[in-house]
Formats: C-alpha cells, sequence, structure tokens
C-alpha cells in the first residue's frame, strides 16, 4: 500500500435535511461538530441524491451507479453481488473497509466489498424476513400519519442503535490508535452508517422541550401553482391531509432534536479520532443519503424532488489537503462521492460508473463540470406503504438553475431555483418555457426509459412474492440484524 494515502472515514445518516445545519445557515439548530467540521473544510451546497429514498440511494452511493443501472429502485431491491463497490475498490488496494451500523442492503450479500460489520441494521437480512418491532412506536417509522402523530419527548430504538454504533466507532479507533504506537502504520477506511434524524420524530425530552417553542410550523404551504396531482395522491394516501398544525410542531421540534442529537454522537467520534492521534492524516465526510420535508409543502419524510428532500449536506475536512472553512457551489451527486472517495484512496476505479470524482473541485474549485445531474424515485407495491396498482416512475434533472421533475402518468413540474429558490412556481407546461422543457425532458429520458423500466419492475413483483413467501416459510438466519426491543421505545 502506498503509505500517502489517507485514513478515510466516511459517516452517513438517514434522512437529514441539508438545511437543518448551521454552517449551512440554519439559525435555530444547535450542530458545533458539524460546524467545526465545515469550518476546518469544504462544504457543498447543492449535491443531489440518486433517489430520495434509503435502499436505492445506499446501493448508489456505494456502486457510483444511478438506480436505473442497477435495477435498484425500492426498500425491497437487492443490489447485485456481482456489482463492484467503492469497499471493493478500497480493499482492492491494501485497505480493509470496515462498516459499523447501517447498511441497509436485501438479500444474502450483507457486506458488499466490506471486510467486516459490526453492530449492523434494525432490519431483516432478507426481503419478508423476520419483522421488529417499535412497540408504541410502530408505524411511526414509516410513512405514514401515524409518524407526525405520535410525536414529541422521549426515546426511540434508532437513537439506542446509534449510540451502541458511536460506542463501537470510538472503540475501534482506539485499537486503531494502539496499533499506531505499535508500529503499524497501516490507513483505515471506516464507514460509520446512522438511523438518525430518521422518524419516529421521538427525541430526548430536554432537547425535544428546548426546540419546542423555537422551530415553529412549515414556513411553505402547498401552492396551487406548483401543485401535482402524483404529490396530490400521496399525500390523502398517507393521511397528510388529517394533519394539524400543532401535530407538525410537535414533530418538526423533535426533528430537530434528533440532528442535534446525531450532532453531538459524530462529536464524540471525531474527538475520539484527535485523542488517539488520527485525525492529521485523515479524510473525513459527513454525508446523508436524502433529506426530510418536516412538513414542508404539506409533505413529510423524503420521497419527492423538492430541494428539502432530495438535496444532501455534504461536508469534507482534511487536514492540510482541503482548505478550511470555503463553501462549492457546483452540481454533484452521491454517486459523485463514491469516485472521490475512491479518487483520494488511490482505488481501482469502477468501470463505467456515473460518477465522476469531485477530488480537485473540493481542493482548488475547479469548474470543469457540467452543472447537472439526475435523481429518480421508482415504486412497487412490495411495500405496506407502497401498494400502487401500476409502478410509480419519476425521474428529476437539475440542470444550472433548471429543475425539472417527469412524472410517468401525471402532470410534470418546471422550475426555475435562481427566481424560485422555494419551488412554489411550476413553470412545466407554460408556453414561454416549452423550448428549455422539451430540453430538459429530451435529457430525462434519453437513457432512462419509464416503460422498460416498468416492465422489468413488473417482472420482479412475482420474483418478491416468492422470496417473500420462502423468509416467511424458512425463516432464515439473520446474521447482520440489531436487536430491536420494544421497550426502548416510549414517549412521555
Amino acid at each position: 500500500m502506498k503509505k500517502d494515502r489517507p485514513n478515510i472515514l466516511f459517516i452517513l445518516s438517514d434522512q437529514h435535511a441539508f438545511n437543518i445545519i448551521g454552517s449551512y445557515g440554519n439559525k435555530i439548530i444547535r450542530t458545533p461538530h458539524l460546524d467545526e467540521l465545515a469550518s476546518n473544510g469544504v462544504s457543498f451546497d447543492n449535491v443531489y441524491t440518486p433517489s430520495p429514498i434509503c435502499l436505492p440511494a445506499r446501493m448508489s452511493l456505494l456502486t457510483g451507479k444511478y438506480p436505473f443501472r442497477q435495477n435498484c429502485w425500492t426498500n425491497s431491491d437487492s443490489l447485485a453481488s456481482d456489482i463492484p463497490t467503492m469497499a471493493h475498490s478500497l480493499g482492492a488496494v491494501g485497505y480493509d473497509p470496515i462498516l459499523i451500523g447501517r447498511l441497509h442492503a436485501i438479500g444474502p450479500d450483507q457486506l458488499h466489498g466490506f471486510a467486516s460489520r459490526k453492530v449492523f441494521d434494525h432490519s431483516s437480512d432478507w426481503y419478508g424476513g423476520s419483522e421488529y418491532t417499535l412497540g408504541i412506536l410502530d408505524k411511526a417509522q414509516r410513512p405514514f400519519k401515524e409518524s407526525i402523530l405520535n410525536s414529541g419527548p422521549g426515546q426511540m430504538s434508532y437513537e439506542v442503535l446509534d449510540k451502541e454504533v458511536t460506542a463501537e466507532t470510538i472503540k475501534y479507533l482506539k485499537k486503531i490508535g494502539s496499533e499506531r504506537k505499535n508500529g503499524n502504520k497501516k490507513p483505515f477506511a471506516l464507514q460509520v452508517g446512522f438511523m438518525l434524524p430518521h422518524q419516529p420524530y421521538v427525541a430526548n425530552p430536554d432537547l425535544f422541550r428546548y426546540y419546542k417553542d423555537k422551530v415553529g410550523p412549515p414556513k411553505l404551504k402547498k401552492a396551487l401553482s406548483s401543485n401535482n396531482d402524483w404529490l396530490d395522491s400521496w399525500r390523502e394516501k398517507t393521511g397528510l391531509n388529517e394533519i394539524k398544525e400543532e401535530d407538525e410542531i410537535r414533530a418538526r421540534a423533535a426533528y430537530y432534536a434528533l440532528v442535534e442529537t446525531l450532532d453531538g454522537l459524530i462529536g464524540k467520534i471525531i474527538n475520539s479520532l484527535k485523542e488517539n492521534n488520527l485525525f492529521e492524516n485523515t479524510l473525513i465526510i459527513y454525508a446523508s443519503d436524502h433529506g426530510e420535508q418536516i412538513g414542508e409543502r404539506d409533505l413529510w419524510w423524503k420521497q419527492t424532488f423538492y430541494e428539502e428532500s432530495v438535496k444532501v449536506p455534504l461536508i469534507m475536512s482534511w487536514k492540510d489537503k482541503l482548505p478550511c472553512n470555503q463553501r462549492r457551489k457546483q452540481i454533484l451527486n452521491l454517486v459523485d462521492l463514491t469516485a472521490t472517495i475512491i479518487d483520494a484512496g488511490q482505488g481501482m476505479a469502477l468501470s463505467s460508473i456515473d460518477g465522476k470524482s469531485f477530488l480537485s473541485t473540493a481542493i482548488c474549485n475547479k469548474n470543469g463540470r457540467k452543472n447537472e445531474t439526475f435523481s429518480e424515485f421508482c415504486m412497487d407495491n412490495s411495500l405496506s406503504w407502497s401498494d400502487t396498482k401500476e409502478p410509480h416512475l419519476s425521474r428529476m434533472i437539475r440542470s444550472n438553475d433548471w429543475k425539472f421533475v417527469y412524472y410517468h402518468g401525471y402532470n410534470n413540474q418546471l422550475f426555475n431555483l435562481k427566481n424560485d429558490p422555494d419551488e412554489m412556481i411550476n413553470l412545466s407546461g407554460l408556453k414561454e418555457y416549452s423550448k428549455i422543457e422539451t430540453k430538459l425532458i429530451n435529457k430525462i429520458l434519453k437513457d432512462w426509459r419509464p416503460l422498460k423500466i416498468k416492465k422489468i419492475m413488473d417482472s420482479k413483483i412475482n420474483d418478491k412474492k416468492i422470496l417473500k413467501a420462502w423468509a416467511q416459510s424458512v425463516q432464515p438466519l439473520d446474521n447482520y440484524k440489531w436487536k430491536t426491543k420494544a421497550e426502548d421505545n416510549w414517549l412521555e
């Protein structure tokens, strides 16, 4: 292994909105540790997820490929084991890539290139496998109205899991630090997977009370000019039309409290890095798999292409390699982060990936990139909250100041983010914007074919029925499942 390869510490959270961080301009949230990381590094303002939902976003981040290029669109889809990942790439050049915490992969391959895993996921290794319960908070972890109704001060299992992930990470860093003292200079590659601040919106009572009177209700209401018939059906289906403002305020305050809790855990890890003399040549990366809408435009969770849902925070710090306290405005994607991590670690290049390294952009703000990226959200009827009769197919393009969203079978959306940063004025269908709309829809449909995707998703439905029945009958062992305890979940 080359001596100048860095340590790599990649911290990946779940459902953290880019605008709920102090260093990103939020005046209410307390995130001192992420703010310090930003002051010691580079923050990115326009990073998008390849899919605004957990599993496909994470699998795309592993491989650097968009979901449609690996037939992995939903939380019940498996990533093929023969697709090389970022972990494979780093392992091939001498790293021992380790994962502590969340992976969120379905199927027999629960490593996907990692040399080992610790702590694991709360959910089954298998589609249709053993269930877990959050006790009184069941359903509140999924896109149902219960997640807003059953919110407030208390505790939920995801926070308990993340505390264990943090403790195991600190233990691992102490081990590496001890090995360094004994002469082992081999760099490490560690990915830490957190669940927070994913709903249930239930948080430490003291933190909740701090935010309760500070956060307030959502600022953006559903605007008729940006309305969308698919989003209308989604609101009705998930019960969002039944939510009252007092419920919104309570859930939003809890979300802020969960973000502060996450920040505290991240602080403990970075402090451990310093205490064990590992900070000097460590590339530290913080990102989230997708965002969170927390009630804006009468929407919650993710599953949409509004900025709060589809944009993610990204902060990178690397002492003496990256500048301090700088921002980058280039339009990027998490699949580009895959290529960047491989570039920094001098890993083996992954063939035919969609991502392109932006390491030079991070270092010296070079802008030789196309200011354009994509995201997609496709849904079948395989999950309790996704019982759609036909697969839902949608894709977004962000190109310079424009964002266009294609909904197969529904009305589309076109926004100019420079003039309308809140995405309240839908320009789709207006004659004066027909040229830009045609240009963007042609780019979306150039290699992304909705009818082909529908055919693939339809064919996979029967396969999933078999896999689910098999798992429920055979009850295969969960080798990478963290034990969730119902009693860890409570509301004041």
